[in-house]
């Protein structure tokens, strides 16, 4: 059996502010069903909202988790569709086993477990940023999965890690000895890359920073920040050949994103014979939070065939 680290304070902190933003937001029409799908070393928490039409599985990236889908997936569904809501494993509400692997790889295997335990033998997969990696991944190695692929503000081949994380992995020794010596939390390390990734820092208030932080509160979530921030490695991404992707492709980059080179987003959608790109100006990373109905609109029309994106590669 594998050893799971119990946290129950860090998911009633996160179910206490999943609440408040329940109450105080009339966007959501869609109740999700709450799931706990085993993918293998631990289980997955996972959001369901719908039933029917196209099943979209939707991925966070790293230092958010499902609840950056909040006002994405009740609309997708509400369009007809399944949409799915994943917290990738040692992220958000899911098992953090010890001695598991949480690279994007291994993340690969558990998001297409999961699929299988939620008897999705083929969806149409969103993710932002690390979750685009990992999507971008299954899409190529596992082609029979995926019928559309949608990726925003996603790591590549070659740009793996990003700013972001290289300077958290970089730093990993002194953040730890910091954290020993208790004069570390993990605000003090999330916070900045979480405000840091929105455009408008009113999309990014201290209510919304503390319900990403909830899952890391006290030392060893700290240290298990660190260790995911340490897992996620070139080689997990370099060995994938975009051009083998030939499903429908959507590319979205938010032109203000400081933690990826701009020329990314143009370079992968242009790799991907049915890829088209889309540019958002004004629009940091966390493109759900900044532009949640324009996002929405853009992944509808995409679905179904409706699209006109800037940039289509004739490859």
């Amino acid at each position: 059996m594998p050893r799971v680290d119990a946290t129950p304070s860090n998911h009633d902190s996160a179910v206490l502010y999943d609440a408040l933003f329940f109450l105080s937001s009339l966007r959501r029409r869609i109740e999700p069903d709450l799931l706990r799908i085993p993918v293998g070393p631990g289980a997955v928490h996972v959001e369901r909202y719908g039933h029917g039409g196209t099943a979209v599985v939707c991925v966070h990236g790293f230092g958010t988790c499902s609840f950056l889908w909040r006002a994405i997936a009740p609309e997708i569904a509400a369009a007809g569709n399944t949409a799915v809501a994943i917290d990738l494993l040692g992220y958000g509400q899911s098992d953090r086993p010890l001695d598991t692997e949480f690279g994007i790889a291994a993340q690969t295997d558990y998001l297409d477990r999961a699929m299988t335990a939620l008897r999705l033998p083929r969806a149409a997969v969103v993710g932002i940023d690390l979750g685009g990696a990992v999507a971008l991944r299954l899409a190529a190695l596992r082609r029979e999965r995926v019928s559309h692929l949608a990726l925003i503000n996603s790591l590549a081949p070659g740009s793996v890690p990003s700013a972001d994380l290289r300077t958290l992995q970089r730093n990993t020794a002194r953040f730890a000895l910091r954290v020993a010596r208790g004069i570390l939390g993990a605000a003090s390390l999330l916070t900045p890359l979480l405000e840091q990734s929105v455009a408008d820092p009113a999309h990014m208030p201290p209510r919304l920073v503390a319900r990403y932080l909830a899952p890391y509160v006290g030392q060893d979530g700290v240290n298990h920040l660190l260790a995911l921030a340490r897992a996620v490695r070139a080689d997990d991404l370099n060995d994938i050949d975009p051009g083998s992707v030939r499903v429908p492709a959507l590319v979205v980059r938010g032109e203000s994103d400081l933690w990826l080179d701009g020329d990314v987003a143009g370079r992968l959608a242009a790799s991907m014979p049915n890829g088209q790109l889309v540019r958002l100006p004004g629009v940091a990373r966390l493109v759900p939070e900044e532009v949640p109905d324009q996002l929405t609109g853009l992944l509808l029309d995409f679905l179904e065939g409706r699209l006109h994106a800037e940039t289509r590669s004739t490859a």
